[in-house]
């Protein structure tokens, strides 16, 4: 069981010039601690349901280019990049990008955006459900197409490309994987069962998680994939720093459902948050 950290708040320390050095030091303790993945948000504006509107909040991809800098092993990815925030050929540049700066650690996590306050805040149009379902998938379409030989225009419902070239190439062979977000049961998990190298679920609870990943499996038999080529993370709301043992009790079960990496979001202080969680990192090992 890998562990994973996901930062997605900026307000502690509370003076926006401390944000770049304490994201720095968490992600090299992070590293030396052992963490598989370093994931932060796609958002503009902090979640109204984590806190308020108007709270510090970085840009994910610009963030996850200076911690390629400052880190050498660790995957790194936006948990997940909302589909209606970037044209989808730009996206592909961008993740390459990424995957070439960090010497090939990027992932493309994906979902369909929600968040309609930033969106209508910033400009971002704002379209139906389904509409953005559709779009999501044209955009990975697009992307494995960009990360392919194939250089040839792509025309889709939603997007028109004239040509896919992106040079230099993603270092990561054959391509950065691709990680989709979210626990739809008609349409995200059909797209991961369609395109995704793997999912990450909520950490619900372990009988809502046992039928999401059944469900899961269900799209994959219907779309002839291998469940078991699907890696399966999960998002925990237990606090491996607030109970060690019950964070360890819940790995186990989750565990054996077939759950292979957890992301854990740090409380407060984010340098003693990972600090404290690095601890569970030797335990979680033995789970392997």
């Amino acid at each position: 069981m890998d562990l994973s950290l996901h930062y997605w708040n900026f307000s502690t320390p509370s003076d926006p010039a401390r944000i770049a050095p304490t994201l720095a030091r968490t992600a090299q303790i992070a590293e030396q601690a052992g963490f598989a993945e370093f994931t932060v948000m796609d958002h503009y504006f902090q979640m109204e349901l984590r806190g308020t509107a108007d709270e510090p909040m970085l840009e994910a991809y610009t963030t996850l280019g200076y911690v390629a800098a400052l880190t050498e092993r660790m995957r790194l990815a936006v948990l997940v990049t909302g589909v209606m925030y970037r044209y989808p050929g730009l996206l592909a540049k961008i993740v390459s990008t990424l995957d070439v700066l960090s010497g090939g650690r990027a992932q493309l996590g994906i979902g369909a955006s929600w968040y309609e306050r930033e969106q209508l805040g910033l400009g971002v149009p704002v379209v139906p459900v389904a509409e953005r379902f559709e779009r999501m998938e044209e955009t990975l379409q697009i992307c494995l197409q960009m990360w392919s030989d194939n250089n040839g225009p792509y025309k889709g419902a939603h997007y028109e490309l004239a040509e896919t070239l992106c040079v230099p190439a993603p270092l990561t062979r054959p391509r950065p994987p691709i990680l989709i977000g979210g626990g739809g049961e008609k349409k995200t998990l059909l797209q991961v069962a369609r395109y995704a190298d793997a999912c990450n679920l909520f950490g619900t609870g372990i009988d809502d998680v046992t039928h999401k990943l059944e469900v899961l499996r269900g799209h994959c038999e219907a779309e002839g994939r291998d469940y078991g080529s699907i890696r399966k993370t999960l998002t925990s709301f237990t606090s491996p720093v607030g109970d060690p043992d019950a964070f360890l009790a819940e790995a186990e079960r989750y565990a054996a459902l077939g759950i292979t990496q957890i992301d854990v979001m740090p409380d407060g202080d984010p340098i003693e948050y990972t600090e404290k969680a690095a601890a569970v990192i030797e335990r979680l090992n033995s789970m392997r």
